[in-house]
């Protein structure tokens, strides 16, 4: 057991990011054998598919009085304040990664500051492991809402160096071990609303092909249906508000698209991606619904966003997805991206028709009351339109001039 860090000595109170599994139980635990201090429960249900209420159950047979532990349905307000302004940015990490775990950190850790406030709690701590990104997005977080909180994070303090000795402290100390936790877990996973994300042990030879097994939110694409799914999403500023004309909430709208990302075999991505902290790690990903959504909202906006902003979004779409990546959400220069990509929105209003078939996801219809479109300019067609072909020769020897005279130039260097 590692010894108590005598800068945080005086921690009475300490907030647990719990998600009532075994590795999260242990740190209940180890904080109050190590820190001697009262341990105060956050489990949020994010849409991970499992049951969260067992977690109080847990929270309380390992002695944490019950108005100590909260556990709170935040999928709404996860998609509506965290997913859906991501997708106005069309944000991709490394031009890939739909950011699935990145983007809910944030709100865990916002979670649990307006907690350990509500309570008096001098602590925050976490089980993210001390090799990945999710330790950095969380205390990134706890910093910029509370700039003075303490951060207790057992991966990076305590002397356990592998699993039996971990599940010796828990028999230690009678958590219950479920038989399947007792070996070494084949891959990890971690799963909200908008993805699933599985990485380690069998996946980690970047050349060997994920067993079928690691996907759980998605079907095989040669298993799909030999038949088009169609759909329509409408659009209102940036966000989809309805699919086939039925209006729906955030969390039920991404749930539904899930539906049919899933049933199609879309949104699956393998990948070798370069983690904040420094290495290369490979992850397998299923992002269903987001996968569809985001070539919708690249539908809506192709009609509706003039092109000078659409390509600046375009342009700063990758600092975005690395600012969240890397756990910056809550940095003014996130902030500052937001302002600008939902100023953008302001017109992306419309829907789009799409067809799912085996994997894949197409545009295959667009329309808006705001759209930029028209149609008699880019006809092939002579007709009343304010385009005059005779205009395009001044514009195009305006734009070869600098070619010409750097021609020019090179060709009497070259001569001479």
């Amino acid at each position: 057991m590692a010894t108590r860090n005598p800068a945080t000595k005086d921690i009475k109170r300490v907030v647990l990011a719990y998600s009532g599994g075994l590795d999260t139980s242990i740190i209940l635990k180890w904080l109050q054998t190590t820190y001697g201090c009262e341990v105060v429960t956050f489990t949020a249900d994010l849409g991970q598919g499992e049951e969260i209420e067992p977690a109080r159950k847990k929270a309380e047979l390992l002695g944490i009085r019950p108005e100590h532990i909260f556990i709170e349905d935040v999928r709404e307000e996860f998609v509506r304040d965290y997913v859906f302004p991501m997708f106005r940015a069309n944000a991709q990490y490394e031009g890939l990664y739909l950011l699935g775990t990145s983007i809910a950190r944030p709100l865990i850790a916002k979670k649990q500051i307006e907690i350990a406030r509500k309570v008096g709690a001098d602590a925050v701590s976490h089980g993210a492991t001390g090799k990945g990104n999710d330790q950095v997005r969380f205390e990134l977080g706890y910093y910029a809402l509370e700039p003075d909180i303490k951060v207790i994070a057992p991966w990076r303090e305590w002397e356990y160096k592998s699993r039996e000795s971990l599940i010796a402290f828990a028999e230690a100390h009678q958590i219950p071990i479920a038989k399947d936790k007792r070996g070494e877990a084949p891959f990890s996973v971690d799963a909200n609303l908008l993805h699933s994300s599985s990485e380690g042990k069998v996946l980690e030879d970047p050349w060997v092909e994920p067993p079928e097994y690691v996907h759980m939110r998605t079907i095989s694409p040669e298993d799909a249906p030999d038949r088009v799914t169609e759909i329509i999403i409408d659009f209102e500023k940036g966000d989809p508000t309805a699919i086939d004309g039925v209006k729906m909430s955030p969390a039920t709208l991404l749930t539904k698209l899930n539906e049919l990302g899933k049933a199609n075999g879309i949104g699956r991505l393998d990948l070798v991606e370069n983690r904040f902290v420094g290495m290369k790690s490979r992850g397998v990903y299923e992002t269903p619904g987001g996968t569809i959504l985001l070539e919708a909202h690249r539908g809506i906006e192709s009609i509706t966003l003039d092109r000078g902003a659409g390509h600046l979004k375009d342009e700063l779409m990758p600092k975005y997805a690395e600012l969240i990546y890397n756990g910056f959400w809550f940095s003014p220069e996130r902030e500052m991206l937001q302002a600008l990509i939902d100023r953008s929105q302001q017109m992306v209003t419309g829907r789009v028709r799409l067809k799912l078939y085996k994997g894949n996801v197409r545009v295959v219809g667009r329309e808006s009351p705001c759209s930029l479109y028209d149609q008699d300019l880019v006809t092939f067609e002579e007709g009343a339109v304010a385009y005059d072909h005779r205009d395009a020769a001044g514009f195009i020897k305006l734009n070869a001039l600098r070619l010409r005279t750097l021609g020019k130039r090179d060709r009497k260097i070259r001569g001479a």
